[in-house]
């Protein structure tokens, strides 16, 4: 697979992991934090504990965060590589596919 097709794989999966307000709201409760949280996030957003999880499983199996198990609490993480390399590819993809005025609808 060439870096272009990987590149737009990657896109697509931070995408979809960014498609639910929910996520969303995770991301930025963690992005707020200096550090990694310890803690429960349903404890701090008004999400039951199993939604929680499950958002949090897609958030990390896309990259954008990461956690782990530091009994009896489990840490949670932005992941800062992969948060710079969604904000590139978002951007790229952003400013290169900008339609030109004369092409628009209006």
């Amino acid at each position: 697979m060439d870096t272009e097709n990987m590149n737009e794989e990657r896109l697509a999966r931070f995408a979809k992991a960014l498609g639910h307000p929910t996520r969303v709201a995770i991301l930025l409760f963690l992005a707020r934090r200096a550090t990694c949280y310890f803690g429960d996030i349903n404890e701090e957003l008004p999400i039951a504990k199993a939604t929680v999880s499950q958002h949090l499983k897609e958030l990390k199996e896309a990259g954008l965060i990461q956690g782990e198990v530091e009994a009896p609490k489990v840490k949670y993480c932005i992941n800062r590589e992969n948060w710079q390399l969604a904000s590139k590819l978002f951007k790229d993809f952003f400013d290169r596919h900008m339609p030109d005025k004369e092409r628009c609808c209006s």
